[in-house]
């Protein structure tokens, strides 16, 4: 399983929502690019980035492209990037910053035939992304309910041609409240697709449940977790190793 860190960008700044609440939010720096290489330093591959900005504006692009340019350039890690994804142009802007996997959520419940163009044109490059509260399908930043069940938002992915998927559990995200195992597996069992947990990890040990899930869970995604010291990211790549 891997372990992307993230860095959730407003304002230029690294911070954490809770339950996606953008008046709740902690600051952790103004630095992203030093958080960056923190991560890189300390084994990471993978980097997780959301522009928060973008994922509730009504605009079709992101907001931070310049700072994801810099910080994949200067890092060298692989950034998987969401928030703002909602035009061809942006997926091509996203690509050309040096984005590695784009993560479509607002779009994907909102505009299939811009996900299937996404899915058909770019399958390594496009995630499907699930972000639910009790369930249903939340769009734009978590602030409008889609009225859609995730599993069926998962079944539309598969049918387009998504070949993996990033599911937040806002309920937990930035809580440390541990991950919705029982979503994430339904989600799968309706896809049939690998997972990308998002949301709720607090300690080495939810990382190893998720782990033991096996192959229905391709990778966790660890944001509050990691800033506020409860584990250091070379703890986590050693507990998942040894699942």
């Amino acid at each position: 399983m891997v372990i992307l860190p993230a860095i959730d960008l407003l304002e230029g700044r690294c911070v954490r929502l809770r339950q996606g609440d953008y008046a709740q939010r902690t600051e952790y720096g103004d630095d992203p690019l030093r958080v960056a290489l923190a991560y890189r330093d300390a084994g990471a591959a993978w980097v997780h980035i959301v522009d928060l900005n973008g994922a509730r504006s009504g605009s079709p692009s992101p907001r931070h492209l310049r700072t994801v340019a810099e910080l994949a350039r200067e890092s060298g890690l692989s950034v998987q990037f969401g928030g703002g994804i909602k035009s061809r142009a942006a997926v091509e802007e996203a690509l050309a910053a040096g984005v590695r996997r784009f993560v479509i959520g607002s779009a994907l419940a909102r505009d299939p035939d811009l996900a299937a163009w996404c899915f058909e044109r770019y399958p390594e490059e496009a995630v499907g992304g699930i972000d639910c509260k009790d369930g249903r399908v939340a769009t734009h930043g978590w602030t409008q309910d889609s009225g859609r069940a995730a599993e069926d938002l998962a079944r539309v992915a598969a049918r387009l041609g998504a070949r993996r998927l990033v599911v937040t559990d806002i309920a937990t995200d930035g809580m440390l409240a541990g991950p919705n195992l029982d979503l994430l597996r339904r989600v799968h069992q309706a896809a049939a697709l690998p997972v990308i947990a998002s949301g709720g990890v607090s300690c080495l040990d939810d990382l190893r449940a998720l782990a033991a899930l096996g192959s229905a869970i391709e990778g966790a995604i660890v944001g509050k977790a990691l800033y506020e010291g409860r584990f250091s990211l070379t703890e986590a790549l050693a507990a998942v190793s040894m699942v």
